[in-house]
């Protein structure tokens, strides 16, 4: 199991897509109306995991392997419910958690004939919300079928989508928790490579466009039980025109001055902070183009995929 309080930072930009609609408002991407940031829940931002996981890595109920939150058929109709999932495993608790990767890393309300089980997931995101602000666009279209049968007019479809949006998260890893899920370092690093290899894999219609672009995992000295906090707050885009006429990494450099001093001034707490980063994107420190290996008082230790 994991012995080290963690700390996430994850951005990811999206190019003409709706990143995370609200069926309760025509599943337009949603908007704080107030500022013109667009927000993605971090349920979204799970279920980008859990997909991944199940449709890359074998968590599909085979070899010991499962997701636990996941859509199947019921034998009596439509999809199971949580009291159907839990039978799967014969309502046994030690099999769920060493089945079931998503209820170690997100915890999880497991419904027993008798009472109901919650697990406190040991990994927890806030809302992600974007560096820039958006505007949404609105895109009308016709479909590919007659609006009826033996009529010669087609049917319309339109969907809103935002031009451009760099978003980021901020998450937690609390190695307390991990303790009563069974976290192990495995699953984490699991979790780094489902965060950002599911993100570049949301391939369908209304989600083409997503592009992973950084992710650091601060891992904290055991024992600490500390952390910084609002990491996604000490970032901020470098740009030269309108912000929301931003399209593309190219338009902008992202400002981690707060960030690394944070880093630095915590130095002492941090053994070490894992990374995978976009080659394209333009990172800036103290006004100038740098590499995050460049920063001597902290061990950067670098992922690929």
């Amino acid at each position: 199991m994991i012995k080290n309080r963690q700390e996430i930072l994850f951005l990811y930009d999206v190019t003409d897509a709706n990143p995370n609609g609200d069926p309760l408002d025509e599943n337009k991407p949603r908007i704080d109306e107030e500022t013109g940031i667009n927000i993605v829940t971090d349920v979204r931002l799970k279920r980008t995991v859990r997909d991944y996981l199940y449709n890359y890595k074998g968590y599909d109920g085979s070899d010991g392997k499962d997701i636990f939150v996941r859509e199947i058929e019921s034998e009596k109709g439509g999809i199971k419910d949580g009291k159907a999932r839990a039978k799967d495993f014969k309502e046994n608790l030690d099999e769920i958690l060493e089945k079931a990767i998503d209820i170690r890393l997100f915890g999880g309300v497991i419904p027993l004939d008798k009472a109901s089980i919650t697990f406190t997931g040991p990994v927890q995101f806030n809302m992600g919300r974007s560096l820039n602000k958006v505007n949404l666009k609105h895109i009308k279209g016709t479909g590919a079928f007659a609006s009826g049968e033996g009529k010669a007019q087609k049917t319309f479809r339109e969907e809103y989508i935002v031009p451009y949006s760099m978003i980021a998260f901020h998450g937690i890893i609390n190695e307390n928790a991990a303790k009563e899920t069974r976290l192990t370092d495995e699953d984490v690093d699991l979790l780094d490579e489902a965060m950002w290899n599911g993100t570049k894999n949301l391939i369908t219609r209304s989600k083409m466009g997503h592009m992973p672009r950084i992710m650091l995992r601060v891992v904290y000295k055991e024992g600490q039980n500390f952390f910084i906090g609002d990491l996604q707050n000490k970032i901020a885009l470098n740009f030269d025109m309108e912000e929301e006429k931003i399209r593309t990494i190219k338009d902008y450099s992202i400002n981690l001055d707060e960030l690394i001093d944070e880093l630095a001034q915590y130095s002492d707490k941090i053994e070490k902070v894992v990374f995978v980063a976009d080659r394209n994107l333009k990172l800036s420190y103290k006004g100038q183009g740098f590499d995050l290996k460049d920063i001597k008082e902290i061990q950067f230790q670098e992922k690929t995929f």
